[in-house]
């Protein structure tokens, strides 16, 4: 493709700017993510189809930013859902990206990330997953949230679920329980917040469901929060950040010996070849205990209790003021 002019894909997309760097320090063109996204689609669009898409771009002079309502200037072949937006009390356009074709015009917006919901846009009063979203405390510590992600693993083990894992792209994991529609959204995060609690337990010293950052002492944060509305980065997608990695399926027993910097727009295509290890590593849906939702209703949600705490310390400092 000459960078000089706009080129046209298969899928009729015209692209512009492809020998651009996408940011500074990337190590990345436009070209590259464009290329890298035409070769995975097969593997990612079962990760955003249906589901209100939220992505990051990056545009020229510009930091990252999340985009959720879509533009103008989107073309009418782009599907979308309008849902109402509670904290800013307003409609949102999502886009829903279903096919190649939406895809190619994203990577031509210059979107890297893609951050789709934890449901359909048909059902979303039901969660299609838990995900535990496990959050070392600096980018040197993989190794840790890697030792968590073998305590996640066994939690769900002692209350008969399986998970698949990844890797976030950035500097943690995320566990992944494909669950049966039967589950509400609200028992589907107490579920999460059950399966945390307990994969503390297994290891305390090492992992901690402390919501507040100052309170985590080093180890690694066992993060129940991504359930309800919230979205989780899908897996194959790109992150922004210097390299451009790829959130990345692991096996379990392969899991001890990679690094996130392992995968990347540049690598990730040629390390998939023709496999789609994500679909072959999810478990089919499964039901979840009955025990282990009653048991997550009894625990605090995170933000929640966090908030509470925050104004209990700051009436002690200022009585101690």
């Amino acid at each position: 493709m000459d960078d000089s002019r706009s080129d046209e894909s298969p899928a009729g997309v015209k692209f512009t700017n492809l020998d651009q760097p996408l940011f500074d320090g990337a190590g990345a063109t436009k070209r590259d993510l464009v290329e890298y996204l035409d070769g995975v689609p097969d593997r990612i669009l079962p990760e955003l189809r249906d589901r209100p898409l939220s992505v990051i771009r990056v545009t020229r002079g510009q930091a990252p930013f999340m985009q959720k309502n879509v533009p103008k200037y989107t073309p009418e072949w782009v599907a979308t859902v309008p849902l109402w937006a509670e904290a800013s009390k307003r409609t949102v356009t999502y886009a829903l990206c279903n096919d190649r074709r939406t895809l190619l015009w994203f990577a031509n917006q210059r979107a890297i990330e893609y951050h789709p919901t934890l449901a359909r846009a048909d059902r979303l009063d039901r969660a299609t997953h838990l995900v535990l979203d496990l959050d070392p405390p600096n980018a040197a510590a993989f190794a840790k949230a890697v030792a968590v992600a073998h305590l996640v693993r066994q939690a769900l083990t002692d209350v008969g679920l399986a998970g698949a894992v990844k890797t976030s792209g950035a500097k943690g994991v995320h566990v992944f329980v494909p669950i049966d529609s039967q589950v509400t959204t609200d028992d589907a995060a107490a579920a999460t917040r059950a399966i945390a609690r307990r994969a503390e337990r297994l290891d305390p010293q090492t992992a901690t469901t402390a919501f507040v950052k100052a309170d985590r002492e080093g180890k690694v944060f066992v993060d129940s929060t991504r359930t309800g509305g919230a979205t989780v980065i899908a897996a194959y997608s790109p992150r922004a950040r210097p390299g451009v990695p790829v959130s990345f399926p692991i096996a379990w027993d392969e899991l001890d010996d990679v690094a996130p910097d392992d995968f990347t727009i540049k690598t990730a295509a040629q390390r998939l070849g023709d496999r789609d290890p994500w679909a072959d590593a999810l478990p089919a849906p499964q039901q979840v205990p009955a025990d282990l939702i009653a048991e997550g209703h009894e625990i605090p949600i995170a933000r929640v209790a966090a908030m509470h705490e925050g104004k209990r310390r700051a009436r002690a400092r200022r009585n101690d003021g």
